[in-house]
């Protein structure tokens, strides 16, 4: 007896693969080190910790590499069928490097909204290192539970960063929106989970795909609605419709830098837990989430586009609300393809559509946070940020004017941002292989509104300013960047600007994604 008690306590003692946790890992600890240099740094040496946090960003993406070499997972069951918490295969590592790459970018934009807006350093490089953590952790995630901590970690910090302002009103009204609204979609996607755990008798997700097979015919309807529920959380974090509400309000009260993270990197956790949970453990009710998703996406950049159309350029902060509904209906492109995985006929197709939301996502961090850059740039010398901000932009800046004008064509699917339009077309071309015709014509007229908005504000940029009008006037080329804080945010533009040169020059960098297999 007491020989098979111990034999039994042995089986269950999973092993740990350090290296396969490496990345979010290595980034949690950066963030527990900077929060603890901050207690013995002076004032005047705070800009250290965020070198620092893009060390620890930089090495968590190093850790990456050793992972190229095949799939690697960790936190496995040892007893009974094969199942495993934690998974580094390609998707993983294609996300995770998607997320740390554009935390990293982050940070670089943040150094001058330090300075600008007085804003706790210390604070400020451990909430994004955190959350950047957790959303690392989360497309590797291959368990309910794991998911969930994961969506947690990555959005708490994310709450604190968006009210850091503190004794600013707009912040403040952003921070609580964002915080009501994330808690309640989480609200509901755990009581989803609960009625999945019901009907399944498990969190793994290749054990719910295999127990969705074969539910008992009582429990139907309640893992139906598990599968609907679950998705919600999720919805949330992509900013689809009806779950878009806290985007404006929460993109205006944050500062620029935050804005962009949320953007990019929310996005990414969102969009990573979607296809996780609908690929991997919902396959069999994809009669249930394809038609969802492919309505959600329909909605979702039809909502977007028009309410970008409405935005006046007079108005304060409109440069980034036109920027937040951009958001918005680009969430709704990045929908398509995974709506056309509910109705693939294998595996393999499923996997197919996925890899052209991957791409498109690849495409869209890369060319949104270059846009956000330029945007934190003009907010140095005209806070308000509007749109007629941006008047002779080009007479100032010339290479911030033309970064501006590349970012914006790439989101619209013009030359010569070639990427956006090849991207475009990968998630057309999934709509289609579908038979998603009606979705694939919703998108095509999304996109052609969507030229009117992204065009007038790249016009702007090269109009001859208006002296009498302004009311923030646009100092000379180089006046506001010549300080040592804004070097890092004039590095962040420039990387995104070659990073969007060189994937326009040589787009299936990016594309082979929507052909591979990453599941």
């Amino acid at each position: 007896m007491t020989s098979n008690a111990s034999s039994l306590a042995t089986s269950l003692v999973q092993s740990v693969d350090w290296l396969a946790v490496a990345p979010p890992t290595i980034a949690a600890l950066a963030g527990l080190a900077v929060l603890v240099a901050d207690l013995f740094l002076p004032e005047h040496r705070k800009h250290l910790l965020g070198w620092g946090a893009i060390a620890g960003l930089a090495l968590a993406a190093l850790a990456l590499l050793p992972l190229l070499d095949g799939d690697r997972s960790t936190f496995c069951l040892t007893t009974g069928a094969h199942a495993c918490s934690y998974t580094a295969d390609t998707f993983t590592l294609v996300i995770q490097f998607l997320v740390l790459g554009g935390a990293l970018l982050t940070a670089l934009l943040s150094f001058s909204a330090l300075d600008d807006l007085k804003l706790p350093a210390g604070e400020f490089w451990f909430l994004l290192l955190s959350s950047a953590s957790g959303a690392a952790l989360l497309p590797a995630s291959r368990d309910l539970a794991t998911l969930v901590i994961a969506l947690e970690v990555a959005s708490l910090p994310a709450f604190a960063l968006v009210g850091l302002r503190r004794g600013d009103r707009l912040s403040s009204e952003a921070a609580l929106k964002f915080f009501l609204s994330s808690v309640t979609a989480t609200a509901v996607m755990l009581l989803g989970v609960s009625f999945v755990y019901a009907a399944t008798g498990s969190l793994h997700l290749s054990r719910i795909a295999d127990a969705l097979t074969h539910v008992d015919p009582r429990l139907d309807t309640l893992a139906q609605a598990g599968v609907v529920l679950t998705l919600v959380g999720f919805a949330f974090k992509t900013a689809a419709v009806p779950f878009h509400f806290w985007v404006p309000d929460t993109y205006v009260g944050a500062p620029v830098p935050v804005a962009a993270y949320l953007s990019v990197i929310g996005k990414a956790v969102g969009f990573s837990g979607l296809i996780l949970v609908t690929v991997l453990a919902f396959p069999s009710y994809a009669d249930v989430w394809g038609p969802a998703v492919a309505v959600l996406a329909a909605l979702t950049m039809t909502a977007g586009n028009a309410a970008a159309l409405r935005q006046r350029p007079e108005r304060s902060f409109s440069a980034v609300r036109l920027l937040a509904w951009s958001s918005v209906a680009q969430a709704g492109y990045l929908l398509v393809p995974i709506a056309a995985a509910g109705y693939a006929d294998s595996d393999q197709g499923a996997s197919r559509a996925i890899g052209s939301t991957v791409s498109y996502a690849l495409m869209y961090a890369v060319v949104n946070l270059g846009a956000f850059a330029v945007a934190a740039l003009v907010a140095r010398t005209s806070p308000a940020n509007r749109l007629t901000d941006y008047r002779g932009l080009y007479a100032a800046r010339p290479a911030a004017a033309l970064a501006l004008g590349f970012f914006l064509l790439c989101l619209a699917g013009l030359p010569p941002g070639v990427i956006g339009l090849f991207a475009k077309v990968t998630v057309f071309s999934a709509a289609v292989d579908a038979g998603l015709g009606w979705l694939a014509v919703v998108m095509a007229l999304n996109v052609v509104v969507a030229l009117y908005y992204y065009l007038q504000w790249t016009t702007v940029l090269f109009r001859t300013s208006e002296p009498a009008a302004e009311t923030e006037p646009v100092p000379a080329a180089g006046a506001a960047v010549t300080r040592p804080r804004a070097v890092p945010l004039t590095a962040a533009i420039a990387l995104t600007a070659a990073a969007g040169i060189a994937l326009s020059g040589a787009p299936q960098l990016v594309l082979r994604f929507a052909s591979s297999t990453l599941l």
